[in-house]
């Protein structure tokens, strides 16, 4: 059949864009080549059109000397390198930072001086020009190339187009393929064209991508807007909004200029462009940056949310070239709250020192910021937070420069430790007030302007970060970067069964755990140290790391079987990174090495010589760490696993990386950053998995509403089950193109008849079409959904379903390497060479049954109105008896956790109340589903309770002192409700008069206080007998009281 369009309507399509709604000029190859009347080139080697350049240089350097320019455009044509990409990056520099020329004077005075090349200012100065057909020879190669940009002669941007495939396979990239391939023959054959290059570009009409002279495959990527605010309608063709995008001359220049940046990091050259999400928050940035700096403005630049992942240090970086330009040289300093994290951006800027136009400097201490912030102008200045901490004789931080052309970065701008308030911090020697450190980097720079960069939400409840920063600049979130390929997707596993603590400990978790947790991302107080070390005991007992060292050997390597790559294991401490590591080595002994450029596996933690010796062997100097990093971010190199405490949770990237185990609680803004490390891009790698052996599915899911209140879109996290619900799917479509042929035979069949069984499966998918065009869509249907099957089944395993389709997938597997390499219009492309996902290998994978225990009991699906009926949902639908019950307990237990904030003794009740139904479960006095039925029962008392106050004519505040007095039974049978709801309200009264900030350190306020409810109790004629019990129930109830009035306060 006729293909609708053509490769050339492709061709003439984008040149009517280019030309009629871009303003381009255009020229037919053919006419301007060698020989013809209109020719602009000598010959077909030549890629630059000459004179074009030369006029151009003339107009745009009209002061320098005539024979200076002739110089300049010498050394623009020739070429310096043999290799392509430095002759790229070389042309480059010279493009953005004009050609270095000497000339003397007529005084005689040797004068230096630039050349421009293009007026990046004034883009109407410069000569746009759109060539189709443009032949070069090089070598003997003679390469035809459909389409080419030049800007004043310079061939910048290079398209390669393909017609559509009939119109009927837009969603297949064979076509995009070709073009991306035939760009890497031109770079091999005509490798002088793309020394000029900024661009490449690959489209069939339909859809369209852009990339880099060394951008994978996978990293020609979309762009999706046409002006940067929204997304672009369906209507609008992707090619149209690619060259409108990209190609609109104000905007090639300025991501040509300001969006390019060349990195080299232990390995080649890297050429990369910013993405649309990144240039269009850029220039937002710049532009509210330019407002906040102003006479007039409130040195609040704004916060740019980008998910993790998908480029965010890249785009600080394009951020701080440009504002370098474009504001007056200001001095520029990056702060993050970690030296590792501080580190690792130092380094991301620092390699791209070029586009800076300068090399940032890491601040070594206070004294040598302070000297770093002494200078009038410039500087790209790195330090961490908590080098603005004042010293133990200062009230405040010093100033350190009161210049108004500073410019602060934040990374993660949402910390808490950003913020402006108090806090007080309780030591066994007493208690400090900190403030947040936003308070000691205005006193240090009280005319600097600040910017925050976050690739999680700010929490609606945070007041700090707009405080400090502003609003949100621009939003790209998890569902937007995984359409658009720059992410993939993560999928959440539970392994909670496989953590087995006795029943005598565990109950004690909970408390412990909600009491680090909640609220705060650092472990600062030595009670929090405390029941921190006491979770770290139990949970990393031998007995519980042996079975996790073996549990997670076992899924990892099952996983490994279909998907190549790395993972990462998350403990609670340094002791247990060590103890499993040698849990680990003990069953993998070959694993182990001492060499830190040899093994499979190696811990990275901190550490120093007065460490115990067990921790010794792991411990690493920095430059040790980074030949660690090296070797875990190279997908060939034969580490596969590291176990980590704090490092590398945030801001490490290793793309092969799809797997991570967590032995550790984490919440909010550190938990979302942790997961992230799983979603980088790599070959055809479908996703990641987070593996919880711990609980960490409540506060995944409260940062997941977090983020979707915040107004993202995309969960950061799914369950697996929705793989293995896609895998049962592609595998019925797949195993329904074989009805009516038995390939089951083949598992009982000689290695001989298997060739021929493998064929013979070939040839019935090719036989179901009685066309060539019904044969070849039969053929690509098939390939399709074999791949879609094969990724569904890589994020699956390891799992029982995956073993029992295992075989049968293989078989499918087989079938579909003879199709592709029957199909004559594709040989294998670069994405199916380096793919992840390797082919199955045929054995029998032994996993744990877990069932569906709400569908075995037959349960009613609960209503639990005072919770999430949607996150009940989702935990109602859980396969897994022990993860259902787990949630469900967490649930209440946050609940608990929330009123006992409020109201001490309500909460203290329910917490006994869940305390008694969980240790009846424990003990085998009740089975898992009467359980559940308790715990439902539990929140329907959690409901009723907040009607109480309603019908007493309390508030809630009343209520809590209501129910501090009433604890007691027999003050109730004596005084009957109305007399405690009298003194209930009088006690508030009384407390509010007396609440001050300083409630728990100052002991007079607390001695006046409790004489005073002493005197209340014995007027109203409380029971002598329970009043130190009452006067006990009130005080703590106060205190919550005083801590609100705190808040309020601040």
């Amino acid at each position: 059949m006729p293909a609708i369009i053509s490769e050339s309507e492709v061709e003439e399509a984008a040149l009517d864009i280019l030309v009629n709604d871009l303003g381009y000029g255009y020229r037919y190859g053919p006419d301007i080549a060698p020989g013809m009347p209109d020719q602009e080139r000598a010959g077909f080697s030549d890629v630059v059109l000459e004179k074009r350049l030369q006029d151009a240089i003339a107009t745009l350097n009209p002061d320098i000397p005539v024979q200076a320019r002739v110089e300049a455009l010498k050394k623009v044509i020739r070429e310096e390198s043999q290799d392509l990409v430095h002759s790229n990056r070389s042309f480059h520099n010279m493009l953005v930072n004009g050609v270095d020329v000497e000339y003397k004077k007529d005084s005689g005075q040797t004068t230096y001086d630039k050349v421009w090349l293009f007026d990046f200012e004034n883009f109407d100065n410069n000569d746009f020009l759109a060539v189709n057909q443009f032949t070069v020879v090089e070598d003997r190669h003679e390469r035809r190339p459909d389409v080419i940009l030049f800007v004043n002669g310079l061939p910048l941007v290079v398209i390669e187009l393909k017609k559509p495939d009939n119109m009927e396979n837009f969603e297949d990239n064979d076509l995009l393929d070709n073009a991306y391939n035939q760009l890497q023959t031109y770079k091999k054959e005509i490798p002088s064209l793309f020394r000029y290059n900024a661009i490449l570009a690959i489209s069939d009409g339909q859809d369209a991508r852009a990339g880099t002279l060394t951008s994978s495959r996978e990293w020609f990527l979309s762009w999706k807007t046409l002006d940067g605010e929204k997304i672009a309608e369906f209507l609008v063709p992707p090619m149209e909004v690619l060259l409108k995008g990209m190609c609109e001359p104000k905007i090639l220049l300025d991501l040509t200029c300001n969006f390019i940046v060349f990195e080299e990091n232990h390995g080649p050259i890297s050429k990369k462009l910013a993405r649309y999400h990144q240039y269009h928050a850029v220039n937002k940035a710049v532009e509210k940056t330019k407002i906040a700096v102003s006479a007039e403005g409130d040195r609040r630049c704004g916060v740019v949310w980008h998910t993790q992942g998908s480029g965010k240090s890249l785009s600080m970086v394009f951020y701080s070239g440009k504002i370098v330009q474009y504001l007056n040289n200001p001095t520029v300093v990056v702060i993050t709250d970690r030296n590792d994290l501080d580190g690792q951006l130092f380094e991301n800027f620092a390699r791209c020192h070029e586009l800076l136009r300068q090399t940032p400097v890491q601040a070594e201490n206070r004294n040598h910021l302070r000297q770093l912030l002494s200078v009038a102008s410039g500087g790209i200045i790195f330090t961490t937070i908590q080098k603005f901490l004042p010293g133990e004789d200062e009230d405040r931080f010093p100033v350190l420069s009161e210049r108004s052309n500073i410019v602060v970065i934040a990374d993660e701008a949402h910390r808490s430790q950003y913020g402006f308030d108090a806090k007080i911090t309780r030591k066994y020697d007493g208690a400090q007030i900190h403030y947040g450190f936003a308070k000691h980097m205005r006193d240090a720079l009280p005319e600097a302007s600040f910017i925050g960069f976050t690739g999680t939400p700010v929490e609606l409840e945070d007041r700090n970060t707009p405080a400090v920063f502003g609003d949100y600049i621009d939003i790209y979130d998890i569902e937007q970067a995984v359409r658009d390929n720059v992410t993939v997707p993560i999928y959440y596993e539970s392994r909670l069964s496989k953590l087995e603590i006795s029943n005598e400990v565990k109950e004690t978790l909970d408390s412990d755990f909600y009491g680090i947790t909640e609220g705060r991302e650092d472990y600062e107080t030595e009670e929090l140290k405390s029941r921190w070390s006491r979770l770290e005991a139990v949970v990393g007992s031998k007995d519980n790391l042996s079975k996790l060292a073996g549990d997670i050997i076992d899924h990892f390597e099952n996983r490994l079987e279909v998907l190549e790559g790395k993972g990462m294991i998350v403990c609670m401490s340094r002791r247990m990174c060590a103890d499993l590591y040698a849990e680990i080595t003990k069953l993998r002994p070959d694993w182990h090495d001492d060499n830190d450029l040899k093994g499979n596996i190696k811990v990275i933690i901190t550490g120093s010589a007065t460490d115990e010796s067990r921790l010794q062997p792991h411990i690493r100097s920095k430059t040790q760490r980074l030949k660690v990093r090296d070797r875990m971010q190279d997908p060939e190199d034969p580490l596969k696993i590291v176990i980590v405490c704090d490092m590398w949770l945030t801001g490490f990237d290793a793309p092969a990386l799809h797997t991570m185990y967590f032995i550790k609680w984490l919440t909010g803004h550190n938990l979302m950053q942790a997961i992230a490390r799983v979603n980088r891009v790599f070959g055809d790698k479908p996703g990641g998995l987070i593996v919880d052996y711990v609980g960490i599915l409540y506060d995944l899911k409260k940062a997941m509403n977090n983020y979707t209140e915040n107004g993202g879109r995309g969960d950061p996290a799914s369950f697996k089950e929705e793989a293995i619900a896609l895998m049962r799917e592609k595998y019925e479509i797949v195993k329904d193109m074989f009805h009516g042929f038995d390939y089951q035979r083949i598992f009982s069949a000689s290695p001989r008849e298997k060739l021929l069984i493998v064929r013979q499966g070939a040839d019935f998918i090719l036989s179901k079409g009685n066309t060539d065009k019904a044969m070849d869509d039969e053929k690509k249907r098939y390939i399709k959904h074999v791949a879609e099957l094969s990724k569904a089944l890589a994020l699956s395993k390891p799992h029982e379903e995956v073993d029992k389709i295992n075989e049968e997938v293989g078989y499918f597997q087989a079938v579909r390497s003879i199709l592709v390499k029957i199909d004559r219009s594709s040989a294998k492309s670069n994405r199916e060479v380096n793919s992840a996902i390797k082919n199955l290998v045929s054995r029998s994978i032994v996993t744990d049954e877990i069932i569906d225990i709400f569908d075995a009991a037959g349960l009613k699906k609960p209503d639990i109105s005072l919770l999430s009926e949607d996150f009940l949902d989702e935990v109602r639908s859980l396969p897994q008896k022990n993860l259902a019950y787990e949630v469900l307990k967490k649930l209440l237990n946050d609940e608990i956790k929330t009123r006992t904030r409020k109201n001490r003794i309500q909460g203290k009740s329910f917490a006994e109340m869940l305390e008694k139904s969980v240790n009846k479960y424990k003990n085998r006095s009740i089975d898992n589903v009467r359980i559940i039925e308790e715990l439902i029962e539990l929140a329907r008392k959690m409901r009723e309770a907040d009607l109480r106050g309603e019908d007493l004519g309390l508030t809630d505040e009343e209520l809590a002192f209501y129910d501090a007095l009433a604890a007691n039974e027999s003050a109730v049978d004596v005084l009957g409700d109305d007399t405690l709801r009298l003194m209930a309200e009088e006690l508030v009264r009384l407390i509010r008069q007396n609440a001050t900030i300083d409630w728990t350190l100052r002991k007079n306020v607390q001695a006046k206080m409790r004489v005073s409810i002493k005197r209340l109790l014995k007027r109203y004629g409380y029971p002598p007998d329970k009043q130190k019990i009452a006067t006990r129930n009130i005080l703590e109830q106060a205190e919550i009281v005083c801590r609100d009035a705190a808040v309020s306060a601040d």
